[in-house]
């Protein structure tokens, strides 16, 4: 007898509905949610059939979590199901639109019933791969906290200190660069920077790091900073510069954040047995490969096709059709953290690789746009990437962009 199970998932506690392939309910229970509330669930799963060999698949809302880690842990598929799905099929049992947890923990094993096909488990990913995910995802997010940080401190300094912004405005990273933060933190008001002397930069771009052309930009740094600008009053000054000070905090905080979680990401993606088919792609080095990793893992039964890859990346064209309409639009639903991270790919593939600038430029010929045409370009890397990873084989440019066949005209000239 096959049973099925659906765990309605909330902070403190689990609601847990068992059903057979029947839709009879066989058990219905709410555990904590802990190791007690673990070993309640497990043990009432091995009363209705549950072993080693044939483990009761679980439906539940969440992919992530203790709970779900722990099932995972079993060998069991988890299938994890989206809330807007439950709610669609939550219709199907109430047309009142009734709601209550054991209402939804039975929807979702009554979601493996009958549509088991049509879902699918979360990967078996291995202890690295999943690793290299926390790790990747948590760079990410510090890397979009920083930018965020830095948006909301370079909003505030063009209210009060123009001058600043103005003088590292040609620097690459701009007012993020260590020295922008160093000298930024020694004086946070015009009337402050404008007394530093040549002496205090100095000292100040040695403390940031900086190790060339100190006295120049030291210069560069007073002749900017003494230029005339507009100000505020001077207690508002001051104010404004405790305010600026506070914004830089979070910042200092964003960038470390970013740069150890970087280096964390590096160290534990260089273990793994992918990492040097992925680095030997053109545009990915090891933190866009960690990334791409992270997102796609490095179980091999989880993308069946290429093309099943390319529409969980976005990169796949999505065609919608009624009647004697057609139309052929961009997939909005999709791996967003995977998409981002192939928009970084494929645009530093257009430098590194003479065969996806040449497709890129194919593309924006044939009527794309810059959009699309780059959307193109990483589907073509993706399939690329999921043939190599299949294959073991590393990236060879004359297989993933050959050379145009001559044209029957083009012989006959």
């Amino acid at each position: 007898m096959e049973v099925f199970c659906g765990i309605d998932w909330a902070e403190d506690h689990h609601d847990i509905a068992l059903v057979d392939v029947g839709g009879q309910l066989l058990a219905r229970r709410r555990i904590s949610d802990g190791a007690a509330g673990l070993a309640a669930l497990l043990e009432l799963l091995a009363e209705h059939g549950d072993s080693a060999e044939d483990p009761v698949p679980v439906a539940i809302e969440t992919p992530r979590g203790l709970l779900t880690a722990c099932l995972r842990a079993t060998g069991r598929k988890v299938y994890p199901i989206n809330p807007m799905a439950v709610a669609r099929y939550r219709d199907r049992h109430s047309v009142a639109g009734r709601k209550s947890d054991h209402g939804d923990a039975v929807v979702l094993a009554n979601i493996l019933r009958t549509d088991l096909h049509a879902h699918r488990p979360l990967p078996a990913d291995t202890e690295l791969a999943q690793a290299i995910a926390v790790l990747a995802r948590a760079q990410q997010d510090a890397v979009w906290a920083r930018t965020g940080a830095h948006n909301k401190l370079r909003s505030h300094l063009r209210e009060y200190y123009p001058g600043f912004l103005g003088a590292f405005a040609d620097t690459r990273g701009g007012i993020t660069r260590p020295e922008a933060r160093v000298i930024l933190a020694a004086a946070p008001a015009p009337a402050v920077a404008a007394a530093l002397t040549l002496t205090q930069l100095r000292s100040l771009l040695r403390k940031a790091g900086r190790r060339r052309s100190i006295d120049a930009e030291a210069a560069r740094l007073r002749e900017a900073f003494r230029a005339p600008q507009m100000r505020q009053l001077p207690l508002v000054e001051q104010a404004m510069g405790r305010q600026a000070l506070a914004l830089l905090r979070q910042l200092d905080a964003a960038c470390a954040a970013a740069d150890d979680l970087e280096q964390a990401v590096i160290e534990s993606f260089n273990q793994h047995p992918d990492a040097g088919i992925i680095t030997s792609f053109p545009g990915l080095g090891p933190l866009t490969g960690a990334r791409v990793l992270a997102e796609t893992g490095d179980y091999r039964s989880r993308f069946q096709d290429a093309k099943g890859l390319k529409a969980y990346a976005g990169a796949a064209p999505i065609t919608r059709a009624s009647g004697k309409t057609t139309a052929v639009l961009h997939r909005r639903v999709k791996n967003q953290r995977l998409a981002a991270a192939g928009y970084v790919w494929a645009f530093a593939a257009l430098t590194a690789s003479p065969g996806a600038r040449a497709h890129y430029d194919r593309r924006k010929d044939g009527g794309d746009r810059h959009a699309a045409a780059q959307r193109n370009l990483f589907g073509r890397l993706l399939g690329c990437l999921h043939h190599c990873l299949a294959t073991g084989q590393h990236y060879d440019e004359n297989t993933a962009f050959p050379a145009p066949t001559p044209t029957a005209h083009a012989k006959a000239a």
